[in-house]
């Protein structure tokens, strides 16, 4: 696994060095020597996302950036993103942001669609079924690195995530003992904040490396059976084809959620999933 991380910690250096350039598999692969093939599947496995679509997010990230902070003209911006024409650049800025890049500008609020993945070269091999269902644990202020950076890693999951809101909420949960975490070698592989209330999960990430370890199904059984027992469980994603999902919508619906309301949060377009108790009753106010 630590080669792994390695070849793909080298990946990203070099798409965030050449992030002004056009872009693509192809060219990617040429520029670190892996093989087309060998290079989609190692970078799939590992980050969750195709290059194609880190490579977009990225670039509109950087994007989103540059209308806030900057005087830079709307077409500027598209030729640094690699766009040949502001019209291609809206069109795709529009179906990941829910607005134009002038409407995006005009609100003058920025928060990215993918962050720069860092992983640490040192990761340990993956825990066991057992380890991690025994390590589920309420999260305390020490963590607090951790889970700001496993935030950022799953950024993609979360529109319109701003980080220091983030933080005051999870200060609060932590003193609250409503934040569950997983942590590997100090590394925080999965957190979940819930809301005792009204039976909802406000935040929810799984480390890219440990997605296929069935960490979500620990969660939620801990949460069912020892936290929110006989309450309907709620969380909040992407609507039904939605191009800003990496696919978050379709693991919830895997894990028995269903379709409830059409929600708008922040100006975001979102559904409310929600999966319910096991005794078919729900004691949510």
């Amino acid at each position: 696994m630590v080669n792994k991380v390695e070849n793909i910690i080298t990946v990203i250096n070099y798409i965030e060095n050449n992030l002004t350039e056009k872009l693509n598999l192809s060219s990617i692969a040429m520029g670190v020597g892996y093989s087309k093939y060998h290079l989609h599947r190692m970078f799939v496995e590992t980050v969750g996302l195709s290059i194609h679509d880190y490579v977009q997010r990225r670039q509109l990230t950087e994007s989103a950036k540059l209308l806030v902070f900057s005087d830079k003209s709307i077409l500027e911006i598209s030729l640094i993103a690699g766009y040949e024409s502001q019209q291609a650049f809206t069109n795709i800025f529009k179906q990941m942001y829910k607005k134009t890049p002038n409407e995006y500008r005009m609100n003058e609020e920025f928060y990215p669609l993918q962050l720069r993945f860092d992983l640490i070269q040192t990761v340990k091999q993956k825990l066991s079924q057992q380890e991690m269902e025994e390590n589920i644990r309420f999260a305390t202020t020490t963590d607090i690195p951790a889970c700001l950076e496993l935030a950022y890693l799953v950024i993609d999951g979360f529109p319109n995530l701003n980080e220091n809101e983030f933080l005051t909420e999870l200060k609060k949960g932590i003193l609250e003992q409503r934040v569950l975490i997983l942590t590997d070698n100090a590394i925080a592989i999965a957190l979940m904040s819930i809301n005792y209330h009204t039976g909802s999960i406000d935040f929810f990430g799984v480390h890219p490396l440990y997605r296929k370890c069935g960490i979500a199904k620990l969660f939620l059984d801990k949460v069912m059976n020892e936290l929110l027992v006989d309450k309907d469980i709620s969380v909040t994603t992407f609507r039904e084809g939605d191009k800003a999902d990496t696919g978050y919508r379709k693991a919830y619906k895997e894990l028995g959620f269903a379709e409830a309301e059409l929600l708008v949060e922040f100006g975001y377009p979102t559904q409310k999933l929600v999966l319910f108790s096991k005794n078919g009753g729900s004691t949510n106010e």
